[in-house]
């Protein structure tokens, strides 16, 4: 009986570990310019997102999740390498626009990814990981794509509508981006349902221009408005178009029996756009203030869910504050993938978290550095418990707003609170040495007159501004 007996625990233990050792397939899907409250999830009431809302309803939803920059390709350069994008000078979008008579000369801005970064697909792909990216990259051109950074597929496209030539098999006619993006992601999964896998899939939407299917445009437009919510008929068939597509993918997994062994993330790049040039209104990150291109919390908190089965809890919340340079150390652990011991590592692994959306992540702080004009002035942050400092560079002014009572960063605290604002802005400047953070100077080109001038980086003349856009 008692050998009977240890036969059975060491098959148990065995069984055990084996199942541990299983490396779980990774699907990200990565929205542009999703406000944080587009979502059914978080409590839109005039867009659709079912397939969303599904992921939240089978996950962890996090309230309190950043995108490392309030514009892409930063975030996105943060999300490949793990690292703050302030430490290898990505931290503007590529290749973008400067003023070149405003106050501030803007420092310059790195054109792409750097090929010294060990990047999770290359992480990934060591630990035998078959890898995949489709949709947009904006992190480089030639040489610098999503194949030259440990993506073994690859579809690259900016856009909302592609040429059929692009398109493989080419067609005659165009087709949607998000379709598209889920036709591939289709096939890769059924080609590789027998290794794991990781599939990044980043979509246009809701990025400007706004277009989107004359059947889901007829369906908004005659939706009736919400109240307190633009409820912007291109923008919300825009979303369900990438819905859409997130549901074919979700549906593809189960098809292929790997529904218990995938982790799903669903994320935006920065907060929503929600006003442009010519005067209409995308949307609404209402009760969070501003928008992309700005640190308040209307540029970078984000939506952020995860479905990781046997891990999270369904329909849980997550209140803890995390950043996107967290999916790195998280998703190599769930692979079983050591960091190498000389590369930096900014983000902490959300496990705990997952596991127990009421746990405590071991960091102090989290910060951002964006020294570019854009919707905003050049600008720094940091936020360390419920406490958020913000440093405006042309005027060396601080502001200070505690979240936890003011949501809307309406009330600075600077003046009230002096000391606090000090030691945020301490850290803050201890963070830019340690990351060695490029800094705007004073601008010997300054002219008031011509401060409104916008030029673009690629072309070095002049453009329009960001965001002149109207919608037809």
């Amino acid at each position: 009986m008692r050998i009977r007996s240890i036969a059975i625990g060491l098959l148990v233990f065995l069984l055990g570990a084996s199942a541990h050792a299983v490396q779980p397939n990774i699907v990200m899907f990565v929205a542009d310019d999703l406000g944080w409250a587009d979502l059914g999830c978080y409590g839109n009431r005039f867009n659709e997102s079912p397939n969303i809302d599904r992921l939240a309803a089978q996950g962890t939803k996090f309230t309190q999740f950043y995108a490392a920059a309030a514009v892409c390709s930063p975030t996105r350069a943060s999300i490949q390498s793990g690292e703050y994008p302030a430490r290898f000078g990505l931290t503007a979008h590529i290749p973008g626009h400067w003023k070149p008579f405003e106050k501030l000369a803007e420092p310059p801005c790195a054109l792409s990814l750097p090929h010294d970064l060990f990047t999770l697909p290359q992480a990934l792909k060591e630990a035998g990981y078959a890898t995949a990216h489709f949709g947009k990259w904006h992190l480089g051109g030639k040489g610098s794509g999503p194949k030259d950074f440990g993506y073994d597929e690859a579809f690259e496209f900016t856009g909302h509508s592609i040429p059929g030539p692009r398109i493989e098999p080419p067609m005659k006619g165009p087709k949607r981006l998000a379709e598209y993006i889920g036709d591939r992601a289709v096939s890769f999964i059924e080609a590789h349902r027998e290794k794991p896998f990781f599939l990044h899939l980043a979509h246009f939407a809701v990025h400007i221009p706004l277009t989107t299917t004359p059947e889901l445009l007829k369906k908004y437009e005659a939706k009736p408005k919400a109240a307190d919510y633009p409820s912007q008929a291109l923008y919300a068939g825009l979303l369900e178009e990438m819905d859409t597509s997130v549901g074919r993918v979700l549906d593809a997994i189960k098809n292929a029996g790997l529904e218990e062994n995938t982790i799903l993330i669903f994320v935006s790049d920065n907060g929503g756009l929600e006003r442009e040039v010519g005067g209409w209104p995308g949307t609404s990150n209402k009760p969070l203030r501003n928008e992309k291109g700005s640190l308040y919390e209307g540029g970078i908190r984000v939506p952020m869910i995860v479905r990781w089965p046997g891990v999270t809890k369904a329909a849980s919340v997550c209140e803890t504050v995390a950043v996107t340079t967290d999916f790195y150390p998280t998703l190599i652990e769930a692979a079983g993938v050591k960091a190498k011991s000389d590369y930096v590592l900014d983000g902490v692994s959300l496990s705990p978290v997952l596991r127990n959306p009421s746990a405590a992540l071991n960091r102090e702080a989290i910060y951002w550095h964006y020294p570019h004009y854009h919707h905003s002035r050049p600008s720094g942050a940091v936020r360390a418990g419920d406490f958020k400092a913000i440093e405006f560079f042309d005027t060396g002014e601080t502001e200070l707003y505690n979240l936890n009572d003011d949501l809307g960063e309406s009330k600075n605290l600077a003046k009230e609170m002096p000391e606090k604002a000090a030691e945020l802005h301490a850290k803050l400047k201890a963070w830019r040495h340690e990351v060695n953070a490029q800094m705007p100077q004073a601008n010997p080109a300054y002219d008031p007159k011509r401060v409104d001038e916008w030029w673009s980086r690629g072309k070095i003349e002049p453009t329009e501004p960001p965001g002149a856009y109207k919608v037809k």
